[in-house]
């Protein structure tokens, strides 16, 4: 079975004081030719922002951009007119198409703000800017997996200029997982967000990362009670 690890350890970081930032794949001015990209999985930051810090107006394009916070709230203003906040149990998702602005503050003055920041190669370019969240908390439950990005035909959470389904979950320690994957062509990435899995023989702790592709199922053995992060993507980036 092809498969990438991508442990905690060897993610890049960025530490300015107000962001401590972990760069799973190269960016800005952390570069490793061999974490490019997996499939059209292009960023996936894990951000800490200190109390009332944050990004200030800057452009994006052609980018498919998902925030899923995981304690806090951002505070976000674009150009599309959208203003408001996104607190733990939701995701923002901006598809930058033809260009938009925005900026993004931890919307609190006294908490740290911890949030993952998704970018995703979009299939279709220079489409109308478009803005959504979505509220997912209420659909949560243990041991099964919540549907947070689906293609637009499924109707499942919300979606994105892209084939991608990304799905998250909390997970008993005893809890065997077997997850149908869409074969060749396509991959699965994985994130321990917490907690500790088994996966193809190798022990995954918080933050631990793997990509499998071109294959029919896979199995995972929950090691401890487990969050998870699940994206299911075409590997033609």
């Amino acid at each position: 079975m092809p498969y990438k690890l991508y442990p905690e350890t060897a993610r890049g970081k960025a530490d300015h004081g107000w962001l401590n930032a972990r760069h799973t794949f190269s960016f800005a001015s952390w570069h490793d030719p061999e974490k490019i990209h997996f499939g059209v999985l292009r960023v996936l930051n894990d951000d800490r922002i200190a109390a009332g810090m944050g990004f200030g107006m800057h452009p994006h394009d052609n980018m498919e951009i998902i925030t899923i916070p995981l304690s806090g709230s951002v505070r976000h203003r674009d150009s599309m007119g959208n203003e408001g906040t996104i607190g733990s149990g939701e995701i923002q998702v901006m598809s930058a198409g033809s260009g938009v602005t925005h900026s993004e503050f931890n919307a609190s003055r006294t908490d740290e703000l911890s949030l993952f920041q998704i970018w995703i190669f979009p299939d279709t370019k220079n489409v109308t800017p478009r803005y959504d969240q979505w509220d997912y908390s209420s659909k949560e439950k243990n041991n099964t997996w919540t549907t947070l990005i689906s293609p637009q035909s499924v109707g499942e959470g919300s979606w994105i200029h892209q084939d991608v389904y990304m799905k998250t979950g909390r997970f008993d320690t005893a809890e065997t997982l077997h997850i149908r994957t869409r074969g060749k062509g396509y991959g699965l990435f994985l994130m321990v967000i917490e907690g500790e899995i088994n996966i193809l023989d190798q022990s995954l702790g918080a933050r631990d990362a793997m990509g499998i592709w071109d294959e029919d199922s896979i199995s995972i053995q929950c090691a401890q009670a487990s969050r998870l992060l699940l994206i299911d993507l075409p590997m033609n980036a």
